[in-house]
This record gives C-alpha cells, structure tokens and sequence, in this order.
C-alpha cells in the first residue's frame, strides 16, 4: 500500500544513514534504545543530532525524510548496519575471529575492505532466535515528532545477516534466516501500527549473490524472496526494498557494478511497493531492464552515488532521471541516492550539497513536466552571504 507516495509524483528521499556529527562521541554499547535514552549524556546528543538531520533534509526540500540512522555507532565500516540487529535478537552469544564477509570479494591485506572484514567479529548462533529489544517504534517516533513529513524507517534484511553470524543451532542457514525473518517480522508489524509511514527492508542478497563465485541458483533466488516476504507477512503500511552494491566505509564491493538483469525478476516478486535500484554510479544505466518486466511497483532510482565525494551537479542529476523516465513513468518514479552516506566516510557538508543537488536536479525535470517545484531553503539566493 501507499502511504508516503501516494499521489506524490517524483517524491525525493534519502536512503538512510549520514555522517555522524563530529561531537556525537556517546555510543549505545549493545545497550538497548529505550535504556541508553535514560543516558542524559547519550540523550541529549541523540536528540540534537536527529534534530540535525531532520532540519538538513527540510532545508534541502526533500518530501521523505530519515533519521540519519543515528542509532547506530561510529564503529569501523558501519559494522552497526549488521550490529545493531544482531546484539539485540535473543539466541545469538560470543564472538568468533572471522567472518563469512571475505566471501563477497577478492580481499586481501591491503584491500580496504580487508581491513573492514578484519575488524569485525561475529557472534554464534546458540539457541532459537527470537525478537529482543530492537525497539524499532520508539526510534522512529523520536524523529516523526520532529517533522510533519514523512519520516522513513530502515534496517537491514534478514538474508543479509548469515555472513555476520556462526550457526551452531540451526540445522541449516535457511532455517536460522527464516527464524531471523520471523522475529523482525513482529517488530514490523508493531512498527506499523504504530504509523511508521514507510518501512525499508535493505539489501536483500539476490544481487551480490548472483555474482558470488559460484553463483547463486535459481532456488536460492527464490529462496530469498521468500524470506524477503516473510518479514513484511502482514505488516500494513508502504515497503521499500534497497538494493545497491555496497557500502562499507562507503565502498562499492564492484569498481564496474553488474548488472541487476537475473535477479530482477526476483526482486519484483517481493511483496514491496518501491524497489530501489542503484544508478547513480551509472547514470541508471539498468533501468532499461524494466522494459523487459511488467510490474505496479514504484521504482526508487538512485541519482548521486554515496562512493564519491564530488557532488552530482543538478543538471547530472536530471540527466538521470530524464533516462530513468523512458522507462518508468513519473508518477511511479521515486529520486532518492544509491545508498546512505555512512557514518564516517563521507563529511556531513558533502552529504548535505547532495542532497541539496538532488532535489535541485529533481526540481529541473518537474519544471520540464509542468510539475510543482520543491522549496529549497538552501538556494534561496536571499539568504547568501553575497546574493548578487
């Protein structure tokens, strides 16, 4: 169903996390949300750096907003993407010295995902996995009060989780990621009801598995998608799908990215409403798949890519969006990045000007369209230092 889009044509929104603010020194320590905001230390710096965020994508004009992902610590290559769901289901204990991470690549020492890999510990699965205290609602109404539009809520998926844990419980991984599924399925469920506008479910692993050496089978995709719609079984309100090609310390696992055509069917059998595919890095360069596959979903297509710290002029950013709209018509077409902006590998100035050249950018093709254009405070040449 659509709540945040509905009859919104070309909405603009960010896709989740923004560089964490350099006095943002408190962290949660595995500690559950609710208990760290009895922290006033921790409390006050969460609530001014959501407020931060909040303001930063108002100013800049986008219609959805997030939360920055700022429950999540600055630890190194965003580990807390994975760590943040993993220290709070019930089952999972220790940690172990290596991880599955190596498989999705060609790392070695000297590669800087090596040492993203390298830095992170995994823990053990030991008994069933149940929900904990993930307190999803309590985050997302921390920002929704901040701002009458809409306030996106992400996490990461289920079938993302295997190369981040040890399984010593399940008799296979299938089993724990279903069980893992069901579990962020109560989560969502209470999430929705309480009028999170827009649940993103991000990265399920078609895509990287697809290029895995071997590959993945055509079961395995279908097995993904099953677990994809197993977390959102029920859930009432708008989903979004993420997908792109990496983001740990703001790197991309493919310096040439593959291509989305095998597991494009798949995807679009997922029970989401928007699914996001990366093209800022390629100018939408697959967008031209769609043409080959009939669907209802609206298309989320990145514009600025979060690997580069030059920002996408507007006139580029219209560029991909004109291309995007030969295939996928504006009123089912969604303008947002090709993944968050991270933690720590990006600055907070450069997120924010591409942010601003998105929704200016945007703004170009809605003129084009005879559309209404989007406020942006930002460029307002009133309030320059030197309007001219």
């Amino acid at each position: 169903m659509f709540v945040a889009t509905k009859d919104k044509v070309l909405p603009t929104a960010m896709v989740g996390s923004f560089p964490k603010p350099s006095w943002f020194n408190q962290n949660l320590y595995g500690r559950p949300f609710k208990v760290a905001m009895g922290d006033s230390l921790y409390r006050e710096q969460y609530l001014d750096a959501v407020a931060c965020y909040i303001s930063e994508q108002e100013r800049a004009g986008l219609d959805i907003l997030v939360d920055g992902d700022t429950r999540f610590d600055l630890e190194v290559g965003g580990r807390s993407w994975f760590f943040y769901t993993i220290e709070r289901l019930n089952g999972i204990t220790g940690f172990r010295d290596s991880s599955h991470f190596l498989d999705y690549g060609d790392m070695k020492p000297g590669h800087i995902l090596y040492e993203v890999q390298e830095s992170w510990h995994p823990p053990t699965v030991t008994s069933a996995i149940t929900r904990g205290p993930l307190h999803f609602s309590a985050i997302w109404k921390t920002a929704q009060k901040m701002s009458d539009r809409p306030v996106k809520f992400g996490s990461i998926c289920a079938t993302c989780l295997p190369m981040m844990l040890w399984n010593e419980h399940y008799a296979n991984d299938r089993d724990m990621v279903m069980a893992i599924a069901a579990a962020l399925n109560e989560e969502y469920l209470e999430l929705a009801a309480a009028g999170c506008p827009v649940i993103q479910i991000e990265e399920p692993v078609h895509h990287f598995n697809c290029n895995a050496h071997p590959p993945c089978t055509d079961k395995d995709l279908e097995f993904y998608t099953e677990a994809f719609n197993r977390q959102v079984r029920g859930v009432d309100t708008e989903i979004w799908a993420h997908t792109c090609w990496g983001n740990p310390n703001q790197q991309s696992f493919y310096w040439e990215r593959p291509s989305y055509e095998r597991p494009l069917p798949y995807f679009l059998a997922m029970d989401c409403d928007v699914l996001m595919l990366e093209g800022g890095s390629n100018q939408a360069r697959d967008i031209a798949l769609l043409k080959h596959h009939k669907t209802d979903k609206k298309i989320g297509i990145g514009v600025v890519d979060h690997t580069r710290t030059t920002v996408e002029s507007p006139e580029q950013v219209a560029a991909t969006i004109r291309h995007a709209l030969e295939y996928v018509p504006p009123e089912r077409l969604i303008v947002t990045a090709d993944c968050g902006f991270g933690r720590e590998g990006l600055s907070r100035r450069i997120a924010h000007y591409k942010c601003v050249s998105l929704v200016l950018g945007t703004n170009i093709v809605r003129r084009e369209l005879g559309l209404e254009e989007a406020c942006v405070r930002v460029a307002d040449p009133r309030f320059a230092f030197n309007p001219g």
